[in-house]
This record gives structure tokens, sequence and C-alpha cells, in this order.
């Protein structure tokens, strides 16, 4: 009798909590199947094309009541068949996506900590790159102000491998030790403007070296066009300790032709180093923690975990959307590539072409299928860049499921 009672209790103070905030619990699972022949780089002779399937599986959970949001996501990505069947060991690859508290301190500020996707403008510099399985989220602090169509945000996080008695050196591979930045956003009628700084730490054995981003990102509404810009500049000093002097500038533009067709038409130019820079210098623009996927053509030949401290890159590019009925819709992309500074002296900057398509259904609400091919056409430019002349065909084919159920969801 005590026992009912009891539970009696711890329900209705469910019931009771619930009713003064919102609980909501959705699931992702999207498993991809790649065909790899020259993606990222030129495919070299005497090997065999790549064929997997990788996954992500997320569990989110997002619990929101006066004055505080609270969120948490789990994330399981592996490959089919890194694990055997008998799965002793603890080889999976779970793991914290995002776990964060958002304090509204009043009706404009809060502040959001944790593990966190930053995610601005375009995705240019701070992205969460959704393509990748694992995508990318940082530890910080985040200070918001937001009112009307006025925004700031300030981060700041400060990065270490673990708990320790003495010293701060970060051992930790492939992340900043220390990061700052302030992001500054306006809405107009047919106009918005961002601004950001960016002050980027990394960890070098000389001690931690500091380099500086600064620019703006423009979107505008002009005769029909949609019009959007970037204008980004580098400066300080590199991993290396070299004085850094670099930029991005991009402008696309795109055109509403018919209901069911959208053309786009754009440029986008990142300054690298010629083969006669200083080695006390560098010119090489790097789009730190951005979504680079989404830009210079799908098959991740410039800034994926490549082209950094480069030639640079200037790509003129085109695309077509086309909707074929209000569930599926196909987008072709062609890109042009031109390294951004001088290869040496027997090549022209000219590195290839690359064409994309990509195939979009949505199955139901909860189920989208989506599927890509590319192909490149790389030029001796490309060829001496990627350190490989062994002309073969370099093509690159997908098919990705993205299943996203809401399991539960309570009103406030």
């Amino acid at each position: 009798m005590k026992i009912n009672k009891y539970l009696s209790n711890i329900l209705l103070l469910f019931i009771t909590t619930l009713s003064y905030s919102q609980l909501k619990i959705d699931a992702e699972l999207r498993p991809r199947a790649e065909y790899r022949h020259g993606f990222k780089t030129l495919f070299p002779n005497d090997a065999n094309a790549a064929m997997f399937v990788s996954q992500r599986t997320r569990l989110n959970t997002s619990f929101s009541m006066d004055k505080l949001n609270f969120y948490i996501s789990f994330q399981d990505v592996r490959v089919w068949g890194d694990v055997p069947q008998l799965n002793i060991a603890d080889a999976n690859g779970l793991s914290l996506q995002q776990a964060w508290a958002e304090i509204l301190l009043d009706r404009n500020f809060s502040l959001k900590l944790g593990r966190q996707e930053v995610v601005y403008d375009d995705s240019r510099i701070f992205g969460n790159v959704n393509w990748a399985q694992q995508a990318r989220s940082h530890d910080m602090a985040l200070l918001k102000y937001k009112k009307n169509d006025f925004r700031i945000d300030v981060g700041l996080a400060f990065n270490q491998s673990k708990e320790g008695l003495v010293g701060t050196n970060l051992t930790t591979p492939k992340t900043y030790k220390a990061m700052q930045f302030a992001w500054f956003h306006k809405e107009w009628n047919n106009f918005s403007g961002s601004f950001l700084f960016l002050n980027n730490g990394l960890q070098s054995s000389a001690g931690l070296k500091y380099s500086q981003t600064i620019g703006t990102h423009i979107k505008t509404k002009v005769y029909g066009l949609d019009i959007v810009s970037n204008l980004y500049y580098q400066f300080g000093n590199d991993i290396l300790n070299r004085d850094l002097s670099a930029y991005l500038l991009g402008l696309e533009a795109n055109y509403k032709a018919t209901d069911k067709i959208k053309l786009g038409l754009g440029m986008e130019l990142l300054s690298g180093n010629d083969y006669n820079t200083p080695g006390s210098k560098n010119y090489a623009f790097t789009p730190f923690y951005g979504t680079n996927h989404k830009f210079n053509g799908l098959m991740d030949y410039f800034y994926v975990g490549n082209h950094a401290n480069n030639v640079g890159l200037l790509d003129v590019y085109m695309k077509v959307n086309y909707k074929l009925n209000p569930k599926s819709s196909l987008t072709t992309f062609i890109h042009n590539f031109s390294a951004a500074a001088d290869i040496n002296t027997t090549v022209s900057k000219q590195l290839g072409t690359e064409l994309d398509i990509v195939y979009g259904y949505k199955f139901t609400k909860e189920i989208g299928i989506k599927a890509g091919y590319s192909h490149m056409f790389p030029t001796k430019g490309m060829e001496i860049l990627k350190g490989n002349n062994d002309n073969n065909t370099n093509n690159w084919g997908w098919v990705m499921v993205t299943i996203k159920p809401t399991l539960f969801s309570s009103k406030k």
C-alpha cells in the first residue's frame, strides 16, 4: 500500500513538472553507403576503390522550463562491420555530441554552457559539419544577447587534455587551445548583415600562437536576385609563428526562374602561398571551423582536412536546382578550380573541373533519401598539387537515408 502511494506521488510530481515545462525526445538513424574512386585526392595506380557503409545514430533530449533550456545528444558513429558480432571489447563509437544548459538571465540575455554546436550565417567560419557522421561541437561558454532583430554572441573556450597539477600544455590533436569570438547580427527589410571577430589560439612547441579573423557576411535581395557575400581577413601568427596575412572573398547570386527551377552563380577566392613565399610569411587563408564540405565541391579536394597553407583557391561555379515534385528535387553543380597563387613556373594555375549531382526524396516527414554522384576532371596543376600523375578516373557516389522520428513531446 505504501509502495503504491509512493509511486503515485512520483507520478504526480512528474505530471506537475511537465505541466510547467516542455520535454522532447527525438532520435536519428543515418546510414550512408559510399563508393570512393578519387575522393579528396587523385586515385593512384594499383589500388582498388573504397566501398563502405557508415552510420550515425543519435538520441536527443531537450527540456525547457522557467529560466532554463537543457539539451543532451548521445551519438554512436561506426562503419558497418567495424565491431564483431560478439562484441566483447568496448569497440563502439559512442560519444556525447552535445550537452549544454542555457540559463535565461532576463528577456534579452542568456548564458549557454557546455558542449554545443556553433553555427553562424552560411557556416563558412563556424558550422556543425553535419555531413560528417560525427559532426562538430565545441566545449565553451556562450553569452547571448537578442533584442528584436539584433543579436550579439560572445564565446569563450579554453581546452585541456586532462586535469593536472602543473602546466597547461594541450596534447589533444586537431583542436585549439583557447578561443574567443564575438558575432554581431542585424536584420532589415530584404537585407541582413553579420560581423565576426575570432581570436584563435593554437598550442605549439614554442607556446600559444594567436591569429585573428575579422569579417562580414551580407545577404540582400535586389531585382529578384538573392545575393550573398563573404569578406574575411586573417592576421596575427600561425602555429609555426609565421606572420599571417590572408583573405577570403565570396559572392553568390541566386535567381528563381520558375516555381520549379532555381539558378545560382558564384565565386570564392581564398588567398594562398606561391612557390616563392618566404618561410616567415603565410598568405594562406584557413576557414577554421566552417562546414567546408558545403563549399568548393562535394568531393572535398579543398579545406576538408587538406589544402591548408597551400596555394589557395579560386572557385567559380554555377548550380541548378530543379524541383521535380513536392517530394523530390535534383541539384547540379559545376565548379571550375584554379590556384590563387602560382604553383610553379611550369604549369598554369588551372586545377580542374568538378561535376556534382544530388537527388533528394522526402518519403515521409521523418524519412528522407539522398543520392549523389561526383566526377573530377583534373589538370596538370592538380596532379602536381596532389603529387599524382597516374591519369585515372576520379569519381564518387553515395546513397544516404535519414530517419528522424520524434519519440515523445510534451507541451507547456
